[in-house]
């Protein structure tokens, strides 16, 4: 598939993303996500905020300014990696629910299934639990690494929790570092 092909699957899975939108009562745009249809490497985040509804785009408000911190600690350009989140409605001031996550998951896994990253970043508990395996905890497995399907899977915290709390700041950006010997292999 070319660029140009993965680009309009991509946008084709975003007009399919609109038809469910009015099962998100308090969001206003379909955050379907942005970046490189070739990425090697894709950022999987939990769900949009207040700033990512108003604006329709991921990791846009605080929590992605300390991303893009985090990126840099990487060496990884944002402009070069696709980044969206496994819930593409803001749900509100809380984490998605289960359902929430259901109804967004088969559009999540098609994105996937177009982009074919390489390495696929998870970040926060959402990401891994609907990826991975629902019993684990970040606090357990960030910063590890998991193969399955031929891609490699990345699970560290998201970067509101670091924000929040300065041990997991700590462990997130030791996770960055490591992220970076990892995402050489696929710049």
């Amino acid at each position: 598939m070319t660029k140009g092909d993965k680009a309009a699957e991509l946008k084709k899975v975003e007009r399919n993303l609109k038809k469910i939108k009015g099962k998100f009562k308090l969001a206003s745009k379909t955050v379907a996500g942005e970046g490189n249809p070739n990425a090697k490497i894709m950022l999987l985040g939990e769900a949009p905020g207040q700033m990512e509804d108003k604006i329709g785009k991921p990791f846009v408000g605080r929590a992605g300014r300390k991303l893009n911190e985090l990126l840099k600690i990487a060496g990884i350009i944002r402009e070069k990696v696709f980044i969206t989140g496994t819930v593409k409605f803001y749900p509100g001031t809380r984490a998605p629910n289960k359902k929430e996550i259901a109804l967004c998951l088969p559009f999540t896994l098609r994105q996937i299934e177009i982009i074919k990253p390489k390495l696929i970043v998870l970040l926060g508990n959402v990401a891994l639990n609907a990826l991975i395996d629902k019993k684990l905890q970040m606090s357990k497995v960030h910063g590890k690494i998991f193969k399955r399907e031929n891609k490699i899977y990345f699970p560290t915290f998201h970067p509101a929790a670091a924000m929040r709390f300065q041990k997991i700041m700590k462990q997130t950006e030791k996770d960055f570092r490591k992220l970076k010997i990892l995402a050489k292999k696929f710049s």
